[in-house]
């Protein structure tokens, strides 16, 4: 699960930096992105797609990572930017700040997906990059971590949406409490509600 990470080391990279987020299905709340540096040679083998892994598992692998790792940097995009640019554009902008948030600087990206993000740095984009790339699996961890503690955290606020449950995804429970209170501020206003919105959301 580190052969990327390998081969840039091996092209003379010295600081990698694997990249991903989590949330950009949601109805309501932020998307959260993760850049995470690792020791070079770092080994894990519980370390997977935060997606296959239940929640007691990621809260451990947080923990494990957040020791090991050299240097971690979070970005955080609130809804109310995520309906004036999009949910691209807001998952982008919410990389970038995780990686700007870095002590570490990198010279090398490993990006989760299809785009790159808006910095003059060597990077590669990785399709399924949290089930490829060890780096890209820890930020995976790290982001959906972090933004399950943010709507537990606005659970406490809106209670009636019952986001501990359901972290702002479109579930029935969550549409149909939309139905009878209708939206809060973290509600992404831009996102179509409705049947086909249904979803227990993984990422």
């Amino acid at each position: 699960m580190d052969s990327f990470e390998t081969e840039a080391y091996r092209r003379g990279f010295t600081v990698i930096a694997g990249i991903d987020e989590a949330g950009r299905g949601p109805l309501a709340g932020p998307v959260v992105a993760a850049a995470v540096v690792l020791p070079r040679g770092y080994k894990n083998g519980a370390v997977r797609d935060s997606k296959k892994l239940t929640p007691r598992s990621r809260d451990v692998l947080y923990e494990v990572i957040t020791r090991d790792a050299l240097s971690i940097g979070l970005g955080v995009t609130e809804p109310s930017v995520i309906d004036r640019v999009n949910i691209l554009q807001a998952t982008l902008m919410a990389m970038r700040e995780a990686v700007t948030g870095l002590s570490l600087q990198p010279d090398y990206l490993l990006v989760d997906g299809l785009h790159r993000i808006d910095l003059p740095l060597e990077q590669r984009t990785i399709i399924r990059g949290d089930d490829l790339s060890l780096s890209v699996a820890c930020a995976s961890i790290i982001a959906k971590v972090s933004r399950d503690r943010i709507m537990e955290i606005y659970h406490h606020q809106f209670p009636q949406y019952n986001f501990l449950r359901n972290r702002g995804y479109g579930t029935r429970e969550h549409v149909e409490a939309i139905g009878r209170h209708g939206l809060c501020k973290i509600h992404r206003r831009s996102f179509k509600i409705s049947k086909g919105a249904l979803d227990e959301g993984k990422d």
